[in-house]
Parts: structure tokens; sequence; C-alpha cells
């Protein structure tokens, strides 16, 4: 059994800054990790690998840098991975995000299950799975809470929908997408790390594609924009009541009146 996890490299901080004519996060320069949710989605991989025997690989689409994450993925016991990278892909929407990653995952062989983290921490959508889906054109099925068991052609899940927790099957190949805090994710091991190698990581760009039209990536690619996006206002201001009990009470009171909020 063939498995791909689709991993992403995000900030490190929420102190990021904004490019005011694009509206997508300046990423060059800051500190960044592996989306917590995508660990969920590796163990997961791992997991059904141990029980069932195959490999496990893991993709990324980012600058050059964002191999981190996949070295990361190796070192927690993947096979080996792919950073999909050019400037033709940057200031994606989730729309183009999700062609773009349907591309290299083409590109990068053929696959029983491919594993999602429910979102990212930098756009939140929890879109771009399902959407990769639907380019790949096979099944997917998002909030899962845990893989049951493989038998033949299908894979049995645990899924959590709005009011209730069902159980389902789906066919292979497929997607899916885990929810957060579904297992324990294992550390990366220091003896795999210390065992990476080059060609354990491979790179493929635009015209690695089968689809050479540029304007299906990126910016250009991209159904939506953004029209104004910002960083939340810090207010440090504060207010300090002392007194006793009943002092600070009367004085609280007031100060709520005040700004009419009873």
């Amino acid at each position: 059994m063939n498995i791909l996890v689709c991993v992403k490299q995000v900030p490190g901080s929420n102190n990021v800054e904004v490019d005011p004519i694009t509206g997508v996060l300046k990423r060059s320069g800051i500190a960044s990790k592996m989306n917590p949710y995508d660990l969920y989605a590796i163990e997961t991989a791992l997991t059904l690998s141990e029980a069932y025997g195959g490999s496990v690989e893991s993709i990324t689409m980012g600058p050059p840098q964002a191999k981190t994450v996949i070295e990361e993925s190796i070192c927690m016991g993947a096979n080996k991975g792919t950073v999909l990278t050019d400037r033709k892909f940057a200031g994606a929407d989730v729309l183009a995000t999700a062609y773009t990653l349907s591309q290299g995952i083409r590109k990068a062989g053929e696959f029983d299950i491919i594993i999602c983290g429910k979102q990212t921490t930098d756009g939140d959508t929890a879109q771009v799975g399902a959407e990769v889906a639907e380019y790949l054109g096979i099944p997917n099925v998002s909030n899962v809470l845990s893989v049951d068991s493989v038998k033949g052609k299908k894979v049995f899940l645990t899924v959590s929908l709005d009011e209730q927790i069902v159980k389902m099957s789906v066919k292979m190949p497929c997607l899916i997408s885990m929810e957060n805090d579904v297992n324990s994710p294992r550390l990366p091991s220091y003896k795999r790390r210390q065992g990476l190698k080059e060609d354990m990581v491979s790179f493929l760009t635009f015209a690695d594609f089968e689809d050479q039209n540029a304007d299906h990536y990126g910016l250009n690619g991209s159904a939506t924009q953004v029209e104004r996006i910002f960083p939340p206002e810090k207010n440090t201001d504060k207010t300090v009541i002392e007194g006793n009990g009943e002092e600070q009470s009367a004085a609280l009171f007031s100060l709520i009146q005040g700004k009419k909020l009873i």
C-alpha cells in the first residue's frame, strides 16, 4: 500500500507581516515549522504502513526551504518526499494550491491513500484536501477520527459529522483529512536524521508538470483575491483597581457602567 501525506511549512510565530499589494504573508526571514495538524496525518500514515505494509511519502508546496518539513516527515518515518517549488506557484489561493498539488501528486506517482491534516494554521480554510481529491477524481472524506481497518480495496473509517459520529468505508484510491488530536504523533528520530540522504527529497517545478498553462498556477490561477488583510491591533491598555473587595467591586461596576456594557 502506497500512502502519501500532504504537509505544509507554516510560520512559527503570529508576528508576521502581510504584503499590502498581494495580500499574502511575507514568509521570508521568519521562523517556520511543520503545520501542527499535519503531524496527525503523518502518524496515521505511519501506523497504517506498520500494520499493512507499504511505503509512506510526503509532499509539500512552497519555497525551496520547505524541504525542512519533508525532512522532518522522513525523520518521523516516511521513506521520501517531494517539494513543489517555483515562482509561478507563489500567491496561490486554495484553488490554485489544490491544483498545483494535484499536478505534483500525478507526477510523484500512484498512491492508494492520500492523507491531509484538517487545515493549516496560516490559512485555516480546511478546503485544500477536498479540492485536491476533486482534481484527482478520487473520493474524499473529511473530519476523519480514525482509520479502523483496510480490507481489500476499501478503507474503513470513523468520521465526525456535525452532530454524530459515523462509521463508513471508502474505495481506494482515496483522500482523507484527519481531525486534530486523534493520535499522539511520534517524535522525529535522531538516528533517521543522521541517515538523511539527498535523494530522499526530490524537487518538482512548473517545467515538470503536464499542464504547462501558467494561468492555472499561483496568483494567475487563483479564483479569489484578498481585498484587505491586516494583523490585529494590539491593545495593551490596562486599569488597575486597588482597595478592598467592596471598593474594587464598586469601582469595577462603575467602570463597566461607564463603558455602557451594562
